[in-house]
């Protein structure tokens, strides 16, 4: 351990989509901030690819130099068979690849002023109360405010004591070239096959030269995850032996009561497992957790507050109605998928999708962030209880 310090206002452990944005928005606003992360970008994860309008909106700057292809259409199918399409005028999706975003994102944090080390090891954070600290191989660095986006297991998470997270979802996918997988019909389109696996779906996105397949479910699920992908492909007319980049992932959801913040520790992105639990997706989240707490950072800085008690409340305020919703439509189509795909086949339920995915109000839940937890929690002890699949 090195015997100097170094000082800075905010230290960001992970260099994520969480981590960056929240990097760029306080150097932006003159703040000193270092980033911390272990991989050198360009680094690919393990991710479906997709932006939805209502993520970019969190953003204080365009995703057009890194997107593939807009989304203007979603196709829904009931267990290979019965399928709907709702075209809409505008994009509801940005398809992207995790390395072109991440890379990029990280790029606009260090433009604004942010200092970047790659493959820089974080091995603990020290949650003191006035300056946290933050010790890696050869480093030491305190900051006014740590902000931990280094993923639900990573050593932020850890530090606010919060335990492995209970892994409630698992996915499966890989790349099918253009040339092998030519069906015009899913340009612009994006795929969601309902019913087909346990406690998730399967999709197909498309890309500006590959469509990614993939499949998603209850954990327990995993020794099943080849078979899903593979009658996927054999569905829509390609064998995953042709699919390249095939991996695996978990998708962590943490309940309502895991600790997001202490006094001058806050997590973001995964690391607050916040993503949605419907669809996995974490953009949105991700975006929305780091604007929320680059703003309580400027606030302890400027000396207005002393702590992140405003950023648990107002995370919570500001996403707790959307996973509500997203809680209870899962149980839906778990134990109803066939009702769930009807919604979703309906003209109603397309112009709710299509509101949701950009962002737009179209139907308004007058619902506190404590009845929305509420709720949340009564639709998670249904799906997770005995009669019900669980990864548990």
């Amino acid at each position: 351990m090195p015997g100097s310090v170094e000082h800075f206002d905010a230290v960001i452990v992970g260099g994520g989509p969480a981590g960056s944005t929240a990097g760029y928005r306080l150097a932006s606003a003159g703040v000193r901030v270092l980033l911390l992360d272990r991989a050198v970008f360009p680094r690919d994860k393990p991710c479906g690819g997709g932006v939805t309008v209502r993520g970019a909106r969190q953003l204080p700057f365009s995703l057009d130099p890194v997107v593939d292809e807009e989304v203007t259409a979603i196709d829904f199918r009931l267990r290979y068979g019965l399928a709907v399409r709702h075209a809409y005028d505008e994009p509801i999706v940005l398809m992207t690849r995790r390395s072109r975003l991440d890379a990029y994102l990280l790029d606009k944090a260090a433009e604004a002023g942010v200092e970047v080390r790659q493959g820089a090891r974080v091995r603990e954070v020290l949650p003191h109360p006035t300056t946290p600290e933050v010790r890696g191989d050869g480093f030491r660095a305190l900051g006014t405010v740590v902000l931990g986006a280094d993923g639900a297991n990573g050593v932020s998470a850890a530090a606010l004591g919060g335990g492995p997270v209970p892994w409630d979802a698992i996915a499966y996918e890989g790349n099918a070239d253009r040339s092998l997988y030519p069906a015009k019909e899913f340009d612009g389109s994006m795929l969601f096959e309902v019913g087909t696996v346990p406690g998730g779906y399967g999709w197909i996105f498309p890309k500006s030269d590959h469509a990614n397949f993939g499949v998603g479910g209850w954990f327990h699920e995993g020794p099943q995850m080849k078979t899903h992908l593979r009658r996927l492909c054999s569905a829509h007319g390609i064998s995953m032996d042709d699919l390249t980049g095939l991996r695996g992932y978990r998708i962590p959801l943490r309940g309502t009561g895991s600790p997001i913040a202490g006094r001058r520790v806050a997590l973001i992105g995964d690391a607050a497992g916040v993503a949605d639990p419907l669809s996995g997706d974490g953009m949105f989240e991700a975006f929305t957790s780091a604007r929320l707490a680059a703003e309580n950072t400027m606030a302890i800085l400027d000396g207005r507050v002393r702590d992140f008690a405003a950023y648990r409340r107002r995370l919570r305020a500001e996403i707790g109605r959307h996973s509500a919703v997203s809680w209870w439509a899962k149980l839906i189509l778990e134990r109803r998928p066939a009702l769930g795909y009807k919604v979703a086949a309906s003209r109603l339920g397309g112009k709710l999708f299509y509101g949701d995915v950009r962002g737009d109000r179209v139907v308004h839940l007058p619902l506190s962030p404590r009845m929305a937890e509420a709720i949340e929690g009564a639709a998670r002890r249904r799906l997770f209880s005995a009669e019900a699949p669980s990864s548990r």
